[in-house]
């Protein structure tokens, strides 16, 4: 049987540890995609939704609407990577992007198309607004459905499908314009 978030909420909030867990496994995927569209790096990404859920472990008392948890959940997602910007944003430090990186495998051209690739994609993913990029991570990587993603975001389905639209678009006009070795058509 599924247990509902709300029935799992109540149980954590006893001290069920094991519900809690179910809770984190349940929405870790949203939330990795909430944080990574806000922060662009997988690996601060990884911090931030680790920091969320320890958040909410520690404010589970407040989330008024359990049935929700997810929204809830998410909404500390985004706090938590609003904050981790503005805090990179104040730091001195060279960007990790400037780090040689180090080779995948046995075909270094390849290894390096890739990683043009991949970085023009982060760039493109750069120029949608925050909430587009939740919407397409969740819908293209996720397979969510318009229906959940515009619940856990506090959206029109509607909402979600114009903002999937648009970014699509501004994603093949960005990516359009790619071909390997870095050079614009």
């Amino acid at each position: 049987m599924h247990e509902t978030d709300s029935a799992l909420v109540a149980r954590a909030r006893q001290g069920d540890s094991a519900a809690f867990e179910e809770l984190v496994r349940r929405h870790l995927k949203a939330c990795y995609a909430v944080a990574l569209a806000r922060v662009g790096q997988p690996a601060d990404a990884e911090d931030v939704v680790q920091d969320a859920f320890v958040t909410a472990l520690w404010k589970l008392e407040d989330c008024r609407s359990p049935d929700r948890f997810g929204a809830w959940l998410l909404e500390i997602v985004r706090n938590r990577a609003h904050n981790y910007r503005r805090y990179q944003s104040m730091r001195d430090a060279l960007p990790l992007t400037d780090a040689t990186p180090v080779p995948s495998g046995n075909d270094p051209e390849r290894d390096a198309e890739r990683g043009e690739l991949k970085e023009h994609l982060l760039r493109a993913l750069e120029t949608l607004t925050e909430l587009q990029r939740e919407v397409i991570l969740l819908f293209d990587f996720e397979g969510w459905p318009h229906r959940e993603i515009a619940e856990k975001l506090g959206i029109s389905e509607g909402s979600a499908r114009v903002h999937l639209s648009n970014a699509r678009r501004t994603l093949r006009s960005s990516l359009g314009m790619y071909k390997p070795g870095g050079e614009l058509k």
